[in-house]
């Protein structure tokens, strides 16, 4: 049995978004930069998805200290850059399941999530190719979290070359960091 789960789209993931974002964006009122982003599978109506928000606190350099910071007073647990630069991770207090980034606006990281969204959302044939390959590969017995995400390495390059908003390097720091 696999350890990646993957669920059919739910219209649940949009509402459970907004409850989550309206508490992040009081916590966060005091940032002046600060934006909270849908991101992930969760963000595109009809993608199949680990029913996992993932959400993106996309804020100015000078101003990540304080986002980290006003999380924090929330009951969100930092838990650092684990490995991506300009990236803060959290723990997020209670449901929904929840992954919450801090990130500096303009790094790749965060023109990567967003590009892929974007694209998933406006082009029918790429989200059902990346919700193809999702499902088949969480129906892989033994499945791990690193071989599920360099599975999709390659239906993600796709998607960002359609996208037209990375320059081949970007795409090959990409494709290098997905294990793809």
């Amino acid at each position: 049995m696999s350890g990646i789960e993957v669920v059919d789209p739910s219209p649940r993931w949009a509402e459970q978004f907004e409850e989550v974002a309206t508490g992040l964006r009081a916590a966060l009122a005091e940032v002046p930069t600060a934006r909270v982003e849908h991101v992930g599978s969760t963000s595109v109506p009809g993608l199949a998805a680990k029913p996992v928000l993932d959400i993106d606190v996309i804020v100015a350099a000078e101003h990540v200290a304080a986002a980290v910071a006003a999380l924090e007073s929330v009951g969100h647990v930092h838990r650092g850059d684990l490995g991506v630069t300009g990236r803060e991770a959290f723990h997020a207090p209670g449901p929904p399941r929840r992954n919450v980034y801090v990130c500096t606006a303009g790094t790749l990281h965060v023109r990567n999530h967003l590009a892929v969204r974007d694209v998933l959302r406006t082009r029918d044939d790429l989200r059902d190719a990346y919700a193809a390959v999702k499902r088949a590969l969480a129906a892989e017995p033994g499945m791990d979290i690193d071989s599920y995400l360099a599975g999709k390495s390659a239906v993600l390059q796709q998607v960002l070359e359609a996208s037209g908003r990375l320059a081949p390097e970007e795409l090959d720091e990409i494709r290098r960091l997905n294990g793809g």
